[in-house]
This record gives C-alpha cells, structure tokens and sequence, in this order.
C-alpha cells in the first residue's frame, strides 16, 4: 500500500498518515508503537521534547531495518526552553540521528515569534531540513509569516469532524502551511455516535478508519497515536476506500466549533 504525500514549502515530501507517540510511555512501550507501525508500512514518526520518550522512538527506528532516509522524523520545541537551536541539538542526541524532517515549536507560549529565530538556525546548521508550528492560529501564523526569513511548513492542530478548524486550515494554506491533525480520533471519545456508526457500516470500515479518512480527504497529514499492534495496522488501511460527498456532509455537521480560525479555544490553552 502506498501512502500518499504532500509537497511542503521547503520541497519536501510529508506522508498523508503517519504514528503520533503522544501520551506514550517511554522505553518499551514507546519502541513497541513504533516497531510496530513501520512493519505496517508507516514512514511518518512524530514525536516531541515534551513527551519524553524521543530516545525509544530514535532507538525503535535504527532496529527498524528501515533506512532512515524513508522515514520522516518529526519532533517539537518545548516552548519552556530558550533556544530553539539547541533543544534541536539536545533532541538529535536523544534520537540519535544525524538530522529531523521536521521540527515544530509545540504550542505558541511567549507569543508566536520570539522562537522562530533559533528555529531558523536550526535549519542553517542543518539539524532540519523543515521547520513549522503546532496549535498556532490563524492570527499567530499571520504575525509570524510577517517577520519569518522561512516561512513555516506545517501546522499541526487539533482536527476532527467534531473540531473542524476548517478556518485555520484555509488560513494556512493561504499562507502556504500545510495543517496536521492529531487527534484525529478525539484519544477515543469521537468513536461513538450514530452517524459515524452509519458510515462506518456503509463504507464496510472502522469509525476509527472513517475519521482518519475524512481528514485525509480533508487534505491533512494525519497521525493517529495507538499502542495496540491491531489497531495501529487498522488505522493504516484507510487508502482503499474513499468518503462520498453525502458522508463527508454528514461528518462535517459533527462540528462543535463552527469551522473556527483558532487552534483552541481559550478555555484549552494550556499555556498563559
């Protein structure tokens, strides 16, 4: 099966899908996810300074088999630290690899800018090839597309048809930012409900399989997080199937968000 891409901004290639490790224990569990969703086919791996448990997912990688190279690495800035550049450096010894695909500062704490510029160094010094954000607004891409020398190549937002953020995904492609959803699944409480049910049964899939495709065709990379080797290859089978418009209809009217602009709502931001 073969996962489809989009081109970013820095021409890069991201895959459509991919492993969120989000909530994951560090050590065995962690190496297990990651094992496990590379022996199905995933190349997307997406992790964070935050979730500490880079080190596991840097080690399931090498004894992967998988060349590194085929494997799209993702890990985000925690926005309590200083510099973005070293944090990058400190990340790349945890991985212990020699670059990140991508590397996104996690959430906007301190405003949306005063980070970027270590970011941007990290890409100079060659510890990236790609850099972006994670849970930025429509407001806060704009204000840091005004100042970036590169601009950024990823959102990754909360998204699905229950946080439709159909606002903040066009602002970001105005901007040229392609948008990630995790979450995708609501971490479970999104797989229940008779209209998802109803498409489920008719498309002969998951609810889990309906919500990640939505988002596919949505036009977002998606990266569902599962540490159950069944459901980590069932979340992957989502490209032999496709939503018709009449579902697609009916999985947006789940929105509770009124197809907004912002990453959360006030009341959800975990930072001042």
């Amino acid at each position: 099966m073969t996962v489809t891409t989009r081109k970013l901004s820095n021409g890069t290639e991201i895959p459509m899908f991919g492993l969120g490790v989000w909530q994951v224990d560090d050590g065995a569990q962690t190496e297990r996810a990651v094992t496990w969703a590379l022996e199905a086919g995933y190349r997307l791996i997406d992790t964070a300074q935050a979730y500490g448990n880079e080190a596991s997912v840097g080690k399931a990688i090498r004894e992967s088999g998988v060349p590194r190279e085929e494997i799209f690495l993702t890990t985000k800035f925690y926005p309590g630290g200083k510099d973005a550049r070293v944090e990058a450096e400190k990340s790349l010894e945890r991985l212990g690899t020699e670059y990140l695909d991508l590397y996104l500062i996690h959430w906007p704490q301190g405003g949306p800018t005063w980070a970027w510029p270590g970011m941007e160094a990290a890409v100079e010094a060659g510890l990236t090839k790609g850099i972006g954000i994670s849970n930025f607004g429509a407001d806060e891409i704009q204000e840091l597309s005004k100042v970036a020398n590169i601009q950024p190549a990823v959102n990754q937002i909360q998204f699905s048809p229950f946080e439709y953020r159909a606002g903040l995904v066009a602002a970001g492609e105005e901007a040229g930012v392609v948008s990630q959803a995790y979450s995708p699944l609501g971490t479970g409480r999104h797989l229940d409900g008779p209209a998802l049910a109803r498409i489920a049964e008719a498309t002969g899939h998951t609810p889990a399989q309906v919500l990640i495709r939505w988002a596919i065709q949505k036009g977002l990379s998606v990266i569902p997080k599962s540490v159950h080797q069944d459901r980590i290859v069932e979340n992957f089978n989502v490209f032999d199937f496709e939503l018709d418009d009449a579902a697609v209809a009916d999985l947006d009217a789940l929105d509770t968000t009124h197809q907004t602009a912002d990453a959360l709502s006030s009341s959800g931001k975990w930072w001042s």
